[in-house]
């Protein structure tokens, strides 16, 4: 049997859940009423414009995104019927599909990004001093390498 967490540990994880889950929300709703753009729709529109071409084959943004191909696939969906993104063959590998970010897109991004910093600073950053932004970066940078090579472990075809 697995050893349950010591009190200072479960309200630790407690405190997390419930802030993190609080804080997505607020996040969230302020998107949506300041540029009706999801927080999914938005951190597509972020990656994309950091891409090289402001492109990115499919599973790669998948993989960015911890979306399974499926919900890649919906979410793509949406925002081309939007008008936000194309999704075109990849140049490279004419079997593979690449998620395009549109003018529109671009447009749509750099004005919902003013507004969305505004409230990460409200809602987040504004309330942390230098040492707990460091400690909170130091934190979830090695918790994103660790699950990420979990993650690619997992999913790594088996020797033979």
């Amino acid at each position: 049997m697995t050893e349950s967490l010591n009190p200072e540990r479960m309200a630790c994880w407690r405190a997390y859940i419930e802030s993190s889950q609080r804080l997505f929300t607020q996040l969230e709703e302020d998107l949506r009423a300041d540029s009706e753009l999801s927080f999914a729709d938005y951190h597509v529109l972020v990656l994309l414009s950091e891409a090289p071409g402001q492109r990115l084959r499919m599973g790669e943004l998948a993989s960015r995104l911890v979306f399974s191909p499926s919900r890649l696939t919906y979410q793509i969906s949406s925002m081309q019927k939007r008008g936000l993104v194309a999704k075109e063959s990849c140049p490279a590998d004419r079997r593979g599909s690449e998620a395009v970010l549109t003018a529109a897109g671009l447009l749509t991004l750099r004005e919902a990004a003013p507004h969305h910093v505004a409230s990460v600073r409200t809602h987040l950053m504004d309330d942390l001093d230098d040492a707990e932004v460091a400690c909170l970066t130091r934190v979830f940078e090695r918790l994103g390498r660790r699950l990420r090579a979990a993650r690619d472990a997992s999913s790594a075809p088996a020797d033979n």
